[in-house]
């Protein structure tokens, strides 16, 4: 669809409808909800629940709490702006949580009383807030702090943090050395008994993520400057709340996310992985103690570790996935034993992996769940038992009912190896159009979620006709970390064989209609969606979103040019290397495919000159090809009411190139 504004369309209005349906902006609904946190007594829990006023932006987030037993549920905060990730103090009478309500992107502390609903500001840091965790004690807030201007990670957007204003005049130029003070992350922490806050980390180390270790310590993930690249190679460090001195204590074969201390500090867990993308991490748990720090590696059952928590000195509470499997359990220090305590193929947790909350010393917990089908939900796993608390399902179901099954499926690749995903079927009858949709990383892997949060397009394409292929290929996670290695240093290589002979395999068992085949996918799916079409003639049509598809440019242009590195195993100064070989651009005489290249003039991650370089090339040779940029986006199309616009466009090429009731 050319027109460049879509909004007269019906498939647009179409599009907006859905939004409608499940959003329900200005009724004052939850629709969505995220980190859930559990009161020390197990009764209640706070969470921040997404209400939409209008279908602009994205959805505002307020502080809400959940009475555990009943499920009744309070709106405790109404900014304005965002007001997230609230947390209770040890002993339960104050919520921690961060809000920009002052001023838009600038999220500071603010403690809230969770019985009478009065909130306050506490002193302001300079920066903006990105995550906070109380000391054991109740008495400080460790607070992690991004300068204004900072880039946030790919999962969250890739954009660069919004300047402090500047005074310089507007013909000035613009500077860029790549260390500027405003790019750094430090650690702030804030004495409630002072009201004061003071900065604590090293001015020479750049702080990913922190915890408390004991009251007077902290572990931290740093690295030597603020580049998003630099947290590649992060170490994990000891930093002294008095001094700010720092001492490494473990440095990592690959990357180190989510770590988690005991009350006391002296024992400490943390998730190792070969990892794509900052913030979505699944792996190897290593625990440690502070006598030796010497970390060993923990029995998960097969398990990717997303999520840690210790519920006492001995006891850990561990969320992941396995396969298709969502998987809680606990693992005892003394017996040194993971046991299972939960899993499900139909539910799993929103947005990026698997995390719950604790609530009592048995690993008992809450999380956000959700699946395929269903709404998000508060929901609550005790004794091995799942019940829902909370169901925030205003008008989801109804959209899903286009979706008559969800089945898993597994094939071999050429080499043997066995690859799974997951099919979404229309209640149309088969065999179906298919469209394959690649999920990012390439470290991340499809599971049940919520399909209304980012996935909008998918519901409109089921609506219509279209088989939804989900595949999780040799580098995805849920299959361990040797299953995650294959991928390393051949992206675009064997894992393209994966998807081709996913495809295959559901044209040779009836499924998919071989004249009528889409592939689809943003950031390494859109990649892989731009490399298929150079590599293999079958799809009909193809959209890619926030692709890379020249590694030279995307060493040289991205705020991450450790991941070209890293996953091809090569330098761009080798002209026959991978970084040309592998590049979609120099295949694009190749392509016939008609192909919708999408991406955001914002987005740091996947610069948009990436897609223009492929529909560039892709012009030059007579291949069918549109360009579309969306001015206020980063890395992948979140804000409404450009995402409708993306959902009625993406619909619109399919039908164009495949309709789904051809002959």
């Amino acid at each position: 669809m050319l027109k460049k504004d879509l909004r007269d369309t019906p498939l647009y209005r179409e599009a907006e409808e859905l939004y409608l349906q499940f959003r329900q902006p200005g009724t004052g609904q939850i629709s969505d909800a995220a980190d859930i946190h559990v009161a020390p007594d197990g009764e209640h829990a706070v969470f921040a629940g997404a209400i939409m006023d209008r279908l602009e932006g994205g959805p505002a987030t307020r502080i809400c709490r959940v009475h555990v037993p009943s499920g009744s549920t309070q709106v405790l905060t109404f900014g304005p702006n965002e007001d997230r990730l609230p947390k209770y103090s040890p002993d339960g009478r104050t919520v921690a949580f961060l809000s920009d309500r002052k001023k838009t992107g600038d999220f500071q502390l603010f403690l809230l009383d969770p019985h009478s609903g009065r909130s306050r500001s506490t002193p302001r840091v300079e920066g903006w807030v990105e995550y906070l965790q109380w000391s054991p004690d109740g008495r400080r807030v460790l607070l992690g702090v991004a300068g204004h201007g900072a880039d946030v990670s790919g999962g969250q957007g890739a954009i660069a943090s919004q300047k402090e204003s500047d005074t310089a005049l507007s013909w000035m130029p613009t500077l860029d050395s790549g260390d500027e003070e405003f790019r750094w992350r430090r650690l702030w922490i804030y004495d409630i008994q002072s009201n004061e806050t003071r900065m604590v980390s090293n001015l020479e180390v750049n702080v990913w993520e922190a915890v408390w270790l004991g009251n007077s310590s902290i572990a931290a993930i740093v690295s030597p400057g603020p580049s998003e690249g630099l947290w590649y190679t992060a170490r994990l460090c000891r930093i002294s709340i008095e001094t700010g001195a720092t001492a490494e204590i473990y440095a990592p074969r690959d990357q180190i996310g989510w770590p988690a201390a005991s009350p006391s500090g002296h024992q400490l867990a943390v998730v190792e992985a070969i990892c794509s993308d900052r913030l979505i991490l699944a792996g190897d748990l290593l625990l440690a103690d502070s006598r030796s720090w010497t970390f060993r590696p923990v029995d998960t059952h097969g398990v990717d570790v997303t999520y840690a928590e210790w519920r006492s000195e001995e006891l850990l509470l561990l969320a992941g996935h396995r396969g298709f499997e969502t998987v809680v359990g606990v693992y005892n220090r003394t017996t040194a034993a993971f046991t299972e305590t939960w899993s499900s193929v139909e539910l799993s947790s929103s947005p990026r992996y698997m995390a719950v909350s604790g609530f009592n010393s048995q690993g008992d917990c809450l999380l956000v769940a959700e699946g395929f089908a269903k709404a998000p939900e508060i929901g609550a796993i005790r004794e091995s038992n799942y019940a829902t608390v909370r169901s925030f399902d205003i008008g989801y179901s109804q959209c899903a009912k286009a979706i008559k099954a969800i089945e898993r499926v597994q094939w071999s690749a050429p080499d043997g190896l066995e690859i799974q995903g997951w099919l979404l079927l229309p209640r149309k009858g088969g065999p179906y159009p298919l469209i394959m949709n690649i999920h990012g990383g390439p470290v991340s892997h499809w599971r049940p979620m919520w399909l209304g949060r980012r996935l909008a397009p998918v519901l409109m394409l089921i609506e219509r006709g279209y088989a939804i292929f989900l595949p999780n290929p040799r580098g995805s996670s849920g299959r361990g970390q040797a299953f995650a290695r294959r991928v390393l240093g051949d992206m675009g290589g064997a894992d393209t064989y994966d998807y081709l002979s996913g495809i295959d395999h559901l044209v040779e068992v009836g499924i998919a209609d071989p004249r009528r085949l889409g592939v689809t996918g943003g950031s390494y799916g859109g990649f892989i969606t731009s490399w298929l079409v150079t590599q293999d003639d079958r799809f009909a049509a193809a959209v890619s979103v926030a692709p890379v598809t020249n590694h030279v440019t995307e060493h040289l242009v991205s705020n991450i040019p450790h991941f070209v590195s890293l996953f091809l195993n090569d330098s761009y100064r080798n002209p026959s290397g991978k970084y040309f070989q592998r590049s979609p651009i120099m295949h694009a005489h190749k392509v016939r495919t008609p192909i919708l290249n999408v991406c955001g003039a914002l987005d740091r991650c996947t610069p948009p000159e990436e897609a223009i370089q492929f529909h560039n090339a892709l012009r030059e040779s007579s291949a069918p090809s549109v360009l579309v940029t969306y001015p206020q986006e980063g890395h992948g199309v979140r804000k409404l009411p450009a995402a409708i616009d993306y959902t009625a466009r993406m619909v619109a090429w399919f039908e164009e190139y495949m309709p789904p009731d051809a002959g």
